[in-house]
């Protein structure tokens, strides 16, 4: 007698992952960025939400998410739509305009550098990643995530490698992520210009450094961060000795002169607002 045996995952969630991970389209052709979602709307999912972050690997500024809905069909079929790494910053500033008007549904969600130091960088991200899936309305029926899986959504997901390449709502939520931080980096340019955060949005290069070597770090700079730490020691052991050395001096109009201009130097870490939030 035969005996037929039933597979203990065989939800509708499982099996659309098997389809989507088991049997993948080729990626080389232009519309394979959509065919994730085409998979998983034959499977059921009507509504198909993206998430992905920005500022992930910055030392300063804060960490952004976002989370999308593309609608189906050919609206759904955002031109020049890709990962916001592999577009320039104006092609990213046009993908987000469209992005925005087409959209079901789309969150996003900003993590301040408090919260960054308090928590760290993990949990913090998936955090956010969380917050801007359940911040859409109407709620998704499935998530794709870049890169990390992300527990509590209460509905089914599956985290993609090089997700913002492969799913189109992942693409698009990651240029709703950039671009929204590198709107923020600019604007804090305009608070601290002596750090160039509109040029580098807060990643780490040689005019970054630089500027970390003889201003120390400011509060949007992120202390979990090594180089950031003793940026912030070594400039604090500077000013130790020039405050020492002023004590040495028995006329007072010099240290009159030198001591405001330490003072305005210094800086403390404040609490920064709850995380902004954007939502349609």
């Amino acid at each position: 007698m035969a005996v037929r045996t039933t597979h203990p995952a065989s939800s509708p969630a499982v099996r659309a992952r098997r389809t989507i991970v088991d049997r993948p389209d080729r990626t080389d052709r232009p519309e394979a960025l959509w065919d994730m979602e085409l998979k998983l709307r034959r499977r059921g999912f009507s509504a198909v939400a993206g998430a992905d972050e920005a500022g992930r690997g910055a030392c300063a500024g804060p960490l952004v998410a976002a989370a999308c809905v593309l609608p189906p069909g050919r609206r759904g079929r955002v031109p020049g739509l890709a990962d916001s790494k592999l577009l320039t910053a104006a092609a990213r500033e046009r993908v987000y305009e469209e992005v925005v008007d087409r959209a079901v549904a789309w969150s996003v969600v900003v993590m301040p550098v408090a919260d960054l130091d308090a928590r760290g960088m993990h949990v913090t991200n998936i955090e956010a990643l969380r917050r801007a899936v359940w911040n859409l309305d109407p709620a998704p029926d499935y998530v794709l995530t870049d890169g990390f899986p992300v527990a509590g959504l209460a509905r089914p997901g599956l985290a993609v490698w090089k997700g913002d390449r492969v799913a189109a709502c992942v693409a698009a939520a990651s240029v709703l992520a950039k671009v929204t931080r590198d709107r923020i980096m600019v604007e804090l340019h305009e608070k601290w210009p002596e750090y160039d955060f509109a040029g580098h949005k807060g990643y780490i290069t040689d005019v970054h450094a630089a500027a970390l070597e003889r201003h120390g770090p400011c509060p949007e700079h992120r202390m979990r961060f090594v180089n950031v730490r003793s940026a912030r020691d070594a400039h604090a052991a500077k000013g130790a000795e020039v405050t020492a050395a002023l004590g040495m001096v028995d006329d007072g109009r010099m240290s009159d002169v030198l001591v405001p201009e330490l003072e305005e130097r210094r800086w403390s870490p404040q609490a920064s607002s709850s995380p902004a939030e954007q939502r349609r």
